[in-house]
């Protein structure tokens, strides 16, 4: 470690930072990678002619003189009426570029008679975001006053503004909304443009808003910030309630767009094709503006979302400073894992270290980490070692950030990392989603984040004033992580990921379906265009368990009492949410989804919650009840499971010589059998306990392949080789997914089996963890050539001689990690990629493949798994 010396007011360029890094005692052989990324200068343009010139006066008043290009692109869309996403790097003022538009269209409505002839709405991932965009609004009009103030040579002129400090949820108006008080504002603000901002009535309506503020806020707000979670639940269920609102939607923005993958995004899109058909009853037709981090394909990612025609807009007009990014793997320890695989140095433990001398250097440091629980620890380990290297008060310049912040902690956090009062933070993924932090000098990763995308997202938050910055990207031990850092053009030389998700998935559709007949009875045969091709599937099946009710021949009622929307929830898997409650205290701490309670919430987990631990006490399955007390155990738990699999159709097929690819539903068999407990810095295992908990079944999609008898003899296999050859293939393949779909490890699952009854071959499926499917596995099928050379090259050049939680172990297998066979699995994926060139050029339809829903199998194979 360095000596604390006198904090700079700029950085050492990142090479000269990197160089202490690595020159410290034992370090020398971590670096496998550095790339250099080069600075790139501004590009500025003109606002759209469009805009209301109070709202470029607004925007002139806080320093921005002239917007980014893709900024004034974005906007003239905008105003033109087309539906428009924008898709450039972090810290580029994507948020500018729809607010622009957004108030412009806003102030042309508060000259109507009711003061609200156009609306707006803003959907946000988090709670935390709405309120920083209303914040953000705020701060635009009280820069706007006090230019205009200046000006005018009157201090202070300005009424406008966010009431209250950081944490308002109210901007515009006061309370009072009485015709007097209105129509003397609309008096005394004509003349000036701040006044003019003031007039458009903004607010935030989330499951925080007090019930006697929703309804201020249906009556008068112009903007409304809420989330998707308040879209299904209230204002769409509550749409009468909500006319006046909706007829004069003109915008919908949907920030973070790139969030909304997998079940969740197809959530999602369902929801919003809900709201436009709203809107269309009531005479709308709003334009949506998307932002989004960097992405493959935005366009059509957006398109599938909304289910709308969009312009993209993917060139960053924004500056940027030159980056240095470095890949890092921490060392082999003496430590010895399952079977006596080595183990790496963690990840989290690594950090903490470079934290450390980073800001002994005075560089300001964020470090991601992947759960709240490894973001506390990397703040109290470089705590620590700041104390005693440099005394307490250098500690405290240290600090942690999770979800679940007021506004009010999250803007004092803001403030020291700008002020430099705070040097590190060490800090999951919400704060990309919920705290305006740029211009840092370094960034740390602290394992792999799952896409490319996240990657840049979160190395995007360092670089200030056009200077140079640092990101270092610390694998953990872990085959995708390990993969990355020594195959750098994965990372560097690769478009970042599409955005995964399947409105068209029968189980997220069906109960949307239900949602929008109790809004308004569905119609054909327009809504049936609008909902998608599985609706006509649908419908029949809907009516035959009474949940909809035909009248003549094109309508469908909803016919049940209680709330159609109350079905599903659109972040979770159905079912009864399990509730977590403190055993002494009778204290609702949270809930967890059905799907995940057997794993997240079992008898003996350590469950995290606002950064506290707590250990389950009791999990009842049947009141749906998790019970815990407070505890700060030294150890992470994961659990284990054994899965079973059974074909129900096979939907796309391609022979890769004699193997074959395939694609299709299948129903899973899982059943959770014991967990593990990980020495939390270490990852040293330090035991097993078994569990008793039922089986639940699962009908997803999954992409399988198969080889012959023949091959196998051909290629010299033993019988015995082929269960840890197999199982070890599955494990690697479940690692790489990531790298090629944009999923986690959890989002997927995996079984090899010897001889599957449904196949009648030896088989490795890879399938989706969600009812339905979520395109995670199709996306394999798509990329499987590639996907399966990158999981035979991650297993072939790892270091270890039999397998290792870097290639090929995996923390979740139910079968303890036996069989393992590592050279039987680069043999066999050998085998299987030599055929992958006879392919055909595109993927053939199986005949007589079943509906995903209609589907059944004739049997169920048993064998090794990942869930």
């Amino acid at each position: 470690m360095t000596d604390l010396g006198p904090m700079k007011p700029r950085p050492d360029p990142p090479e000269a930072a990197l160089d202490r890094l690595t020159g410290a005692s034992g370090r020398q052989d971590r670096l496998t990678h550095l790339e250099h990324i080069p600075a790139r200068p501004a590009q500025y343009a003109g606002w759209p002619a469009g805009l209301r010139p109070e709202v470029v006066s607004a925007i002139s008043a806080t320093g921005i003189k002239q917007p980014w290009t893709h900024q004034a692109e974005a906007a003239n869309l905008a105003i033109h009426g087309q539906n428009v996403v924008i898709a450039t790097g972090t810290a580029s003022g994507k948020s500018l570029a729809y607010l622009a538009p957004v108030l412009s269209a806003l102030l042309d409505g508060t000259e109507a008679k009711n003061g609200r002839g156009a609306t707006g709405l803003y959907l946000a991932p988090t709670k935390a975001l709405a309120a920083d965009q209303l914040r953000r609004l705020g701060e635009l009009r009280t820069a706007a006053e006090a230019g205009e103030a200046g000006e005018a040579g009157k201090a202070g002129a300005g009424t406008g503004g966010v009431r209250g400090a950081g944490g308002a949820r109210r901007s515009g108006d006061a309370a009072d909304n009485s015709p007097r008080t209105e129509g003397a504002e609309r008096a005394t603000g004509s003349l000036h443009g701040a006044s003019r901002l003031t007039r458009v009535r903004a607010a935030v309506y989330d499951g925080d808003t007090p019930f006697e503020e929703r309804e201020w806020v249906r009556q008068y707000a112009a903007y409304v910030l809420t989330n998707p979670d308040m879209l299904h639940r209230a204002i769409l269920p509550g749409h009468a309630r909500w006319a006046s609102f909706l007829k004069a939607l003109r915008y919908v923005v949907i920030d973070e767009c790139h969030t909304y993958r997998g079940v969740f995004g197809s959530h999602v899109a369902q929801v919003l094709r809900r709201l436009r058909r709203l809107c269309a009853r009531y005479g709308s037709h709003p334009v949506f503006l998307l932002a989004s981090a960097t992405v493959a394909e935005p366009g059509h990612s957006a398109e599938r979302l909304t289910g709308l025609p969009v312009a993209e807009v993917t060139a960053d007009g924004s500056p940027r400073g030159e980056t240095v990014f470095a890949l890092w793997e921490p060392p082999l320890t003496e430590l010895a894992g399952e079977h006596g695989a080595p183990v790496r140095r963690s990840a989290t433990a690594e950090a903490a270290d470079l934290l450390t001398d980073l800001v002994l250097d005075g560089t300001r440091t964020v470090v991601f980490v992947r759960s709240r629980r490894g973001a506390e620890l990397v703040s109290v380990i470089a705590q620590e070692r700041l104390a005693e290297a440099a005394g307490h008060a250098t500690a405290r310049r240290v600090a942690a950030y999770r979800g679940g912040y007021l506004p009010e902690e999250r803007r004092a956090l803001e403030r020291a990392l700008h002020s430099g009062a705070l040097l590190g933070l060490a800090s999951t993924s919400a704060l990309e989603l919920g705290v305006d932090v740029a211009g840092l000098d370094a960034v740390l990763l602290a394992g792999y984040p799952g896409t490319r995308a996240s990657v840049w997202q979160q190395a995007g938050r360092a670089g200030r004033e056009g200077g140079g910055a640092l990101a270092v990207l610390i694998a953990r031990d872990d085959p995708l992580d390990t993969y990355l850092v020594h195959h750098p053009d994965s990372l560097f030389r690769q478009p970042v990921e599409s955005t995964v998700l399947d409105p068209d998935n029968p189980h997220v559709l069906a109960p949307h379906l239900c949602a929008a007949a109790a809004e308004l009875p569905l119609t054909a045969p327009a809504d049936l265009e609008l909902f998608g091709p599985s609706t006509p599937i649908l419908l029949p099946q809907l009516e035959r368990r009474g949940m909809l009710r035909r009248r003549g021949e094109n309508s469908w009622f909803w016919t049940r009492r209680e709330r159609a929307a109350d079905l599903v929830d659109i972040r979770g898997e159905g079912g009864a949410p399990v509730r977590v409650v403190e055993a002494d205290t009778g204290r609702l701490l949270g809930t967890v989804d059905a799907g995940a309670a057997h794993t997240t919430v079992h008898t003996g987990a350590v469950h995290l919650h606002q950064g506290r631990s707590y250990l389950v006490r009791e999990l009842d399955l049947e009141d749906s009840v998790a019970l815990v007390a407070e505890a700060d155990p030294p150890y992470s738990t994961v659990a284990r499971d054994t899965t079973h699999i059974a074909v129900l159709g096979t939907d796309r097929q391609v022979a890769w010589g004699d193997a074959t690819l395939n694609f299709g539903s299948v129903e899973v068999t899982n059943q959770v059998v014991s967990f593990l407990k990980r020495r939390l810095l270490t990852g040293e295992i330090l035991g097993e306990t078994k569990l008793d908990l039922p089986p639940r079944t699962l009908r997803t999609r999954a992409v399988w392949w198969t080889v012959t008898e023949e091959q196998l003899e051909d290629a010299g296999f033993l019988p015995e080789e082929l269960p840890g050859a197999a199982h070890a293939a599955e494990h690697a393949s479940i690692g790489l997914l990531p790298l090629f779909a944009t999923c986690d490890r959890w989002d997927i699952g995996g079984v090899s089996v010897p001889l599957h009854p449904d196949t009648g071959l030896p088989t490795v499926f890879v399938y989706d963890g969600h009812s339905g499917g979520a395109g995670f596995a199709e996306r394999g099928f798509e990329r499987a050539q590639e996907w399966l050379s990158a999981t035979l090259q991650a297993i072939t050049s790892c270091e270890c001689e039999r397998g290792c939680p870097s290639c090929i172990q995996s923390p979740k297998c139910g079968n303890g990690n036996d069989p393992l066979d590592k050279q039987g699995a680069i043999r066999l994926l050998t085998l299987l990629l030599a055929g992958s060139a006879a392919a055909a050029a595109k993927p053939q339809q199986a005949e007589g493949s079943p509906s995903p829903t209609l589907g059944s199998g004739s049997g169920s194979g048993s064998g090794s798994g990942s869930a």
